[in-house]
């Protein structure tokens, strides 16, 4: 695992903007649902990074103010703990996609600033819910321009592999083997019904035994 340590020049770069994580619930629960799953996908490609809620600083300059965007992944970046992704440190690789999740704190001129951020810097597909509205947009990059996706119900991501679905008026993103994202809960819940599954194959097969058993203690042997 990789560890990113500061510096005294860091010291003009702080990890933390003092700003809250989310708002309300809701918008937490997409934060960590999104994060997560994501995780989940790419656990086992040690060079995909994915944060939730990690200023990003695009270059090394006081001037630019950093944003932290509610979910971002970056291809060709070890995982490990930062405090914030400072780019110059990373290879200069900036994170190809990026989620805002909205609350109703959000207003048309923050987002329209984020964008020109995400557009500025390198960003190739940015994904926008609002959660109180159902509502998903989404930017695909075309040279240096992120330009809106038409068509996102049904849309597929090029980078991530993951689709989207608008379906009675709720987000489900699903991966690319088809199964939807789910939160924690509903991940522990389905790994509790898996072992229990797997507990009473192996019932079945121990009783299955014990009648062969019985069987062969009072016939002998099967013949093959």
């Amino acid at each position: 695992m990789t560890t990113f340590f500061r510096s005294d020049a860091d010291l003009y770069f702080p990890d933390s903007d003092g700003k809250p994580m989310a708002d309300n619930t809701e918008q937490f629960k997409w934060i960590v649902l999104i994060k997560e799953n994501l995780e989940i996908l790419f656990a086992n490609d040690p060079n995909v990074f994915v944060a939730g809620d990690l200023l990003w600083y695009p270059v090394k300059s006081r001037i630019i103010s950093p944003v932290a965007p509610d979910v971002m992944v970056v291809f060709g970046r070890p995982k490990g703990p930062r405090g914030s992704y400072k780019q110059w440190q990373e290879d200069n690789i900036s994170p190809q996609v990026v989620y805002e999740i909205l609350s109703p704190s959000n207003n048309l001129e923050e987002m329209e600033r984020k964008l020109e951020f995400y557009q500025t810097y390198g960003v190739e597909e940015y994904y926008q819910y609002d959660p109180d509205r159902y509502e998903l947009k989404g930017w695909l990059r075309q040279g240096e321009q992120l330009i809106p996706i038409a068509h996102i119900d049904g849309w597929t991501s090029p980078r991530l592999g993951v689709r989207f679905s608008i379906d009675h008026h709720e987000l489900i993103i699903y991966r690319p083997d088809g199964t939807p994202f789910l939160t924690p809960v509903e991940l522990e819940q389905k790994a509790e019904r898996e072992r229990l599954r797997a507990e009473q194959a192996v019932q079945k097969l121990r009783d299955v035994e014990t009648l062969l058993q019985k069987y062969r203690d009072r016939f002998g042997e099967l013949d093959s």
